[in-house]
């Protein structure tokens, strides 16, 4: 994990805990009863206010494991040191990296890739990413964690308990960038990715919070890193809602980051491209801009965790700034029909995520997916001032698939 958050880092998960010191008390009351949030808008941390130039992007370190895995392999069926290697990233794009370092032997091969974060604040910039790859006989790729990589202790992370904490999109790319330099078809590959000095890194993430102990987490969903988290990316939310607005566009689509966008495209089709926003941690200031362009309606369109802290009131949810609130998963639980037994467990749960896949396992998440986004959408009306209309839509945590609406019609029969 790196630290920071923006639209959708690497599916990774939102914190779980209370008010913020110091802020509005969180919506509650007697157990199932909806009462309205005070609206908050917390500011940006100092670091992530300013910046003297144009914002370089980076690569995730599942970006630079996938490229050290590949150097590393290819070392070893090559017999040759490599000087750098070319990968593909989820989009299609391709790009090359610089080898640090590279070793082979008869049975074994190793390389390591340095993580360039770019101008986005990262506990993981500078990183040696450290592939190391042995033939094993199995067809295929067997993925392991080493030093400094973590292991998921907790339920609630996509990832089984008691694996290396590296997500699925890393998990591709790697035996991807591995089957591009080996033939998997006539001969396996054990590949281990460590970190060095990892487990001090995972020190000032939320990873210990999560329960991904011993290191740091292989993360990203498109493999490059975008600054999202700064006054900049803020910024650019404010003029795309106007660029909409100037070609007569009336109602914004705001989604969290780029798997959400694909689900809104697609449970929008008939909507412009350019009334789709990536707005991250900045509803509030879209929901301002759209207001001084006269737009008509915003469609909030997220996962689980960013629509918990937006039902809380929270309209800048900055993973510094805020946390879910899984105590008002808990009511929401409740409000929806489920046992008490149930609501106390999603009070108790571990992530956003683990609060839906609780609600999946019981059977709730449609009902209990529908009052969150009510929820949501009470919040947006009142930001809006009673001058914008607004709808909300969850979706699964592929970002392909509407499980719950504030509008009727909009979840597809399963």
């Amino acid at each position: 994990m790196t630290g920071r958050t923006g639209p959708e880092p690497g599916g990774t998960p939102e914190l779980r805990g209370g008010p913020e010191p110091g802020g509005a008390p969180e919506p509650g009351g007697a157990p199932g009863l909806r009462t309205e949030p005070e609206l908050r808008e917390p500011d940006l941390p100092r670091t992530a206010k300013v910046r003297p130039r144009a914002l370089r992007t980076g690569w995730t370190t599942g970006t630079c494991a996938s490229a050290a895995a590949k150097a590393a392999v290819t070392a070893l069926r090559e017999q040759a040191r490599q000087a750098e290697v070319e990968v593909a990233l989820p989009g299609g794009r391709r790009v090359r990296f610089a080898v640090e370092s590279c070793w082979y032997g008869p049975d074994r091969g190793g390389a390591v890739v340095v993580k360039d974060a770019g101008d986005d604040p990262d506990v993981t910039h500078g990183a040696r990413l450290t592939a190391t790859v042995r033939w094993r006989g199995p067809p295929g790729v067997t993925l392991a964690g080493g030093e400094g990589v973590g292991v998921v202790t907790k339920p609630g992370l996509g990832i089984e308990v008691g694996e290396p904490a590296i997500t699925a999109t890393p998990r591709a790319m790697i035996i991807q960038a591995v089957g591009e330099a080996a033939d998997l078809a006539a001969r396996g590959a054990e590949v281990v990715i460590s970190v060095p000095g990892g487990e001090r890194m995972a020190r000032k993430t939320t990873n210990a919070r999560l329960g991904i102990l011993g290191g740091i987490s292989i993360l990203g969903t498109t493999g490059i890193v975008r600054p999202f988290s700064t006054a900049s990316w803020r910024a650019s939310v404010e003029q795309a809602v106007s660029v909409m607005a100037a070609q007569g566009q009336r109602t914004v689509v705001l989604c969290t980051g780029g798997r959400t966008e694909k689900g809104a495209m697609g449970l929008l089709p008939g909507l412009p491209e350019v009334c789709f926003v990536e707005v991250g941690d900045f509803t509030g200031a879209a929901i301002r801009r759209a207001l001084a362009t006269g737009l008509e309606r915003v469609i909030f369109v997220g996962m689980a965790g960013k629509l918990a802290k937006l039902a809380a009131g929270v309209l800048m949810t900055h993973y510094t700034r805020s946390r879910v609130d899984v105590g008002l998963l808990g009511d929401v639980t409740l409000a929806a029909g489920g046992p008490a037994a149930v609501a106390a467990e999603v009070a108790a749960a571990n992530t956003g995520r683990h609060a839906y896949e609780i609600w999946q396992r019981e059977g709730l998440l449609r009902a209990a997916g529908d009052e969150l986004c009510q929820r949501v959408r009470s919040v947006l009306l009142r930001a809006g001032e009673g001058r914008l209309d607004a709808d909300v839509a969850l979706v699964d945590f592929a970002g392909t698939r509407v499980v719950a609406a504030s509008r009727a019609g909009w979840v597809a029969a399963a």
